[in-house]
């Protein structure tokens, strides 16, 4: 699968990074406590993170840009931290679809369609974390974290002119075609 916004380093780190939780439990503690990525920025578990990624914030960047990095990159571990396995098999919004056990989808119709229409980066936040529970922690960590950075630049500035490159469109599409035919 390809993602827009993490090259093969970037998805590699991340997966090691991700992995590396096990054996730290105190930082996967830490940071699933939080409840927002602000609170994730006080924690030394999110500088532990920071160290195992890429550097993302060249000194080029304005102050209020690497800000904005940093935010996204809370968001990131945070809710990476929820996350018990790395499923491949499917992007993120097809997961949500899919049923795990039985017929029915884990995120109904209605859940879904409010966690595309989340106002508020905490709102979104804890909405995530609401879909990573039903899926029961198995998530495609790359599709997740490229979803979350991809959510914040539409937050941030406008959406792209092109709806086939909107978030909300392309999780709308895994959504409904993964989505059971019966599941009414």
């Amino acid at each position: 699968m390809k993602y827009d916004y993490l090259n093969d380093k970037e998805q590699s780190d991340l997966i090691v990074w991700h992995d590396s939780l096990d054996r730290n439990r105190g930082d996967r503690a830490r940071l699933r406590r939080a409840e927002s990525p602000e609170d994730i920025l006080l924690t030394n578990a999110f500088f532990h993170f920071l160290e195992k990624m890429p550097d993302k914030f060249p000194e080029k960047l304005s102050e209020e840009k690497r800000e904005k990095r940093l935010y996204v990159s809370a968001a990131v571990a945070g809710l990476l931290a929820h996350v018990k396995s790395n499923n491949t098999n499917h992007r993120f919004a097809q997961q949500l679809a899919t049923p795990i056990d039985g017929k029915k989808a884990p995120m109904s119709e209605l859940r879904f369609q409010q966690l595309q229409k989340s106002q508020t980066t905490d709102d979104f936040y804890r909405r995530i974390i609401r879909a990573i529970r039903l899926l029961g922690g198995n998530v495609n960590i790359i599709s997740l974290a490229n979803d979350i950075i991809h959510w914040h630049k539409e937050f941030e500035h406008q959406l792209d002119r092109l709806p086939a490159n909107r978030l909300a469109v392309r999780w709308a599409t895994d959504y409904f075609t993964a989505l059971p035919k019966n599941s009414d």
